[in-house]
């Protein structure tokens, strides 16, 4: 699953709230569950390998839907959520931001003596990645965040992001192990950053010189270049717009949860009678899990399953949300029981909102779609982190 692109995702100031990191942490392991329940770990790897997919995970769990805090936000909460859950899983999430990159190593020689993974070699991969990005590649960016996930199989993705200071935009980098041949053969899945124009690449096939001449320091001879196929472009706005939003795909999940007909027909794929606001989030949450990667081309649409903390487009509706993850987390343990009814529901929800796409051309009215929600966010529990601010206490900021 090769991916690269570019994309400007903007330094924000502040912090996660309690309030949302938990929920955050559950959703993504149930997030997590589902798609090794029914695709294996290998397809997790390759959807965190997708800079996309990332960033349509990062807006369904209720982040700023364009903010690199993104990046930090979900590596953190799938690595509490995984933690104790990891041997069941086969997933093993290492590193972090800041300090908690620099303790990768040791966690990874600790997973590969329980596992009987080569610990070394892990280690190894896992300093070679940071160091082609920090230094074989001189487009201006400082690796800060470095995260090494590794399955049960040895298998492994990394995803690491690293901070221009002059711009004050940063830059994301995927890797995935079923994607390398080679380290030096345009190993990257994805690099995802503000576009720097010409930059110096240390693994170009025209830098020879420049690598001959960084082999005693670096110890590996990278060759080619680092492909970019695919480009993914936050912009700096904070607001949600149309333009940013697939109004055809965003039309047909409203149009399963809110016309009856259709509403009556994907409650009994659920065997659940939902209100029409969770049918709309789970069916958002249906194709994270099990859309396809030409799907989330629009990451800023799954927003509209849950918001986002920073009140962009609506306020966290803390009771759909909680709707949400009830529903998931129940399906999940009824089929590991072997009662699979409502999980496989699941997935034919997004089967089903596919087809209404398709088939009902839906379009959504994106103006009359944020009044409204914005109309029943008090109802829902809405809550931002503006809610959260202390009155007449300076705030303190912090870049994630």
């Amino acid at each position: 699953m090769k991916r690269s692109g570019v994309a400007d995702l903007p330094l924000h100031g502040g912090r996660v709230p309690e309030w949302l990191a938990e929920r955050m942490t559950k959703l993504g392991t149930a997030i997590t569950e589902a798609v090794v329940y029914d695709y294996g770990t290998s397809a997790f790897l390759s959807r965190l390998s997708d800079p996309f997919w990332f960033q349509a995970l990062g807006s369904v769990m209720g982040m700023d839907w364009h903010s690199s805090g993104i990046t930090t936000s979900v590596i953190g909460a799938l690595k509490r959520g995984l933690a104790h859950r990891a041997d069941e899983l086969g997933l093993y999430i290492c590193g972090g931001r800041g300090k908690f990159s620099r303790n990768t190593p040791a966690e990874l020689r600790s997973i590969a003596e329980r596992r009987g993974f080569d610990g070394e070699d892990l280690v190894r991969t896992s300093r070679l990645t940071a160091r082609i990005d920090n230094n074989a590649i001189a487009d201006g960016f400082q690796i800060y965040l470095h995260s090494f996930i590794v399955a049960s199989n040895g298998e492994w993705a990394v995803v690491q992001q690293g901070l221009n200071n002059q711009s004050g935009m940063a830059r994301r980098y995927h890797w995935h192990s079923i994607s390398v041949r080679d380290f030096v053969v345009a190993p990257h899945t994805a690099i995802v950053g503000e576009n720097q124009g010409t930059i110096m690449n240390l693994v170009a096939s025209q830098a020879t010189t420049a690598q001959t001449a960084m082999l005693e320091i670096v110890h590996e001879h990278p060759e080619r270049t680092l492909g970019a196929a695919r480009h993914l472009s936050m912009p700096r706005h904070h607001s949600v717009r149309s333009e940013n939003v697939d109004l055809k795909r965003l039309g047909a999940v409203l149009a399963v949860a809110y016309e009856r007909d259709l509403h009556d027909f994907a409650e009994l794929l659920l065997l659940e009678k939902l209100g029409p606001r969770t049918l709309q989030s789970l069916a958002v949450v249906a194709e994270v899990v099990h859309g396809a990667p030409s799907r989330f081309s629009d990451p800023a649409r799954f927003s509209f399953a849950h918001g986002g903390k920073d009140g962009h487009p609506f306020p966290v509706p803390l009771k759909t949300y909680d709707e949400s993850l009830h529903f998931l987390r129940t399906s999940l343990d009824a089929a590991k029981v072997g009662d699979r009814e409502k999980l496989e529901g699941f997935r034919r929800l997004e089967q089903f909102a596919r087809a209404i796409e398709t088939k009902a051309s839906p379009e959504a009215n994106f103006d009359s779609v944020i009044a409204g929600e914005k109309a029943i966010s008090r109802s829902l529990g809405g809550r931002s982190v503006l809610d959260d601010k202390p009155r007449n206490k300076p705030r303190q900021a912090r870049l994630f």
